[in-house]
C-alpha cells in the first residue's frame, strides 16, 4: 500500500506543479481558449488526428481513431459522418475542391491493399480512386496529408516520403518537390498552402518548416530542432492565419504551439502537458479558419481543442 502510494505522489505532483507553471505562462500570451469540440455526431470523438477548417465555409472536417471522418458546421455542430459505410476505411487527411469534391488519403487496408487517394463527389459519394505511380519510391508511398492549389493541383505528403508530390487533380503526376539538407533529401510530414498560394511543407526529423512560393519557388525556412521554449521538437503540421501571415507549428512531444510571423521569426509558444480544456495530449494536427480561430487535435485528450487570438 505503501508503494502504491509513493508511485501515485510521485506521478501526481510533478504533473501538477508542471500544469501550474504552465497556467502561469499561459496568462501572457495573446490567445485564449475559447471552445473543446468532443463530441461526434453518434457519439464522443475518439484519438482525433486530423483536423481542417474549410476556408469558405469554415466547416471542420475532423479525422478520429474509429477511421471516421466527421464534419461540424462553423460553430462546431456535428453535421456529417463519413464511415465504411460510405467507403472511408484508413483516412489520413483531406482537401476539397473548388467545386466541393473532397480528396481523401487513405491507406492500404485488407479489403483494399493499394495506398490510394479516394475522390467523393459534393454530395460525399464515392467517385473514384486515384492510385499513386510514376516516380521513384511509389510502390511504398503511403499518402498522409493533402492540400490543393488554385488550378486544382495536389499536394500529397507522405508517411515520412522525402519530398511531397505534385499531382492533376485527375491524379497524373507533375513532381516532387524535396528540400535537401547536408545533401540529402529531408523527410516529410505534412503540407499546407495559404490563400496566396504559399506552400508549407514540414519536416518533424529536422524541426523545419519550408516556405515555397505560389510557383513552387524556394523562399526561406524557419524553426530550430530541440527540447526547449523557442525550438521544434517534434513539428506535426502548420497552420496559417491568411489574415495576417502568422504561423502556428504543433509540437507532438512538447504538446505546445509555436507561433511565428510571416517571416518565420519565433514570437511566443501556449498550451502545455495537461487533461483539462486548454491543454494537451500529444496533439497532432492544427488548422486556422478563415477568421483566425485555431484548432489542435489533441490526440490523446479525445477532443479539438479551439483557440481565439486576442484581438
Amino acid at each position: 500500500m505503501f508503494r502504491i502510494l509513493v508511485v501515485i505522489i510521485s506521478f501526481v505532483i510533478p504533473f501538477l506543479l508542471v500544469q501550474r507553471k504552465i497556467e502561469a505562462q499561459l496568462q501572457d500570451v495573446p490567445v485564449v481558449h475559447a471552445y473543446s469540440i468532443v463530441e461526434g455526431e453518434e457519439d464522443r470523438l475518439f484519438f482525433p488526428s486530423f483536423v481542417w477548417a474549410e476556408p469558405v465555409s469554415n466547416e471542420v472536417y475532423v479525422i478520429d481513431g474509429k477511421s471516421r471522418i466527421i464534419i461540424y458546421t462553423s460553430d462546431f455542430f456535428p453535421l456529417f459522418t463519413l464511415d465504411s459505410r460510405k467507403g472511408i476505411e484508413s483516412p489520413q487527411g483531406l482537401t476539397l475542391d473548388a467545386e466541393g469534391n473532397m480528396y481523401v488519403a487513405q491507406s492500404a487496408t485488407k479489403d483494399n491493399p493499394r495506398h490510394r487517394i479516394s475522390v467523393f463527389n459534393a454530395c460525399l459519394k464515392w467517385v473514384r480512386d486515384i492510385y499513386l505511380e510514376g516516380f521513384e519510391g511509389s510502390e511504398s508511398f503511403n499518402p498522409y496529408r493533402l492540400a490543393m492549389d488554385k488550378a486544382g493541383n495536389i499536394y500529397v505528403a507522405g508517411s515520412y516520403f522525402p519530398g511531397v508530390l505534385v499531382l492533376t487533380n485527375q491524379g497524373r503526376f507533375l513532381e516532387v518537390i524535396s528540400p535537401e539538407e547536408e545533401g540529402r533529401k529531408v523527410k516529410l510530414n505534412d503540407v499546407t498552402l495559404d490563400k496566396a498560394g504559399r506552400i508549407y511543407l514540414v519536416s518533424e526529423e529536422m524541426g523545419h518548416i519550408y516556405v515555397y512560393d505560389e510557383n513552387r519557388k524556394f523562399l526561406f525556412k524557419f524553426g530550430r530542432k530541440g527540447g526547449s521554449t523557442g525550438k521544434l521538437s517534434r513539428p506535426m503540421a502548420v497552420g496559417v492565419d491568411n489574415r495576417n501571415g502568422r504561423m502556428y507549428v504543433v509540437d507532438y512531444m512538447r504538446h505546445t504551439v509555436s507561433v511565428y510571423d510571416k517571416d518565420g521569426k519565433y514570437l511566443f509558444e501556449f498550451g502545455g502537458l495537461g487533461l483539462s480544456a486548454g491543454w494537451f495530449q500529444f496533439p497532432r494536427d492544427i488548422s486556422v479558419d478563415s477568421t483566425g480561430r485555431i484548432l489542435i487535435a489533441d490526440t490523446f485528450n479525445n477532443r479539438v481543442e479551439v483557440y481565439q487570438p486576442k484581438e
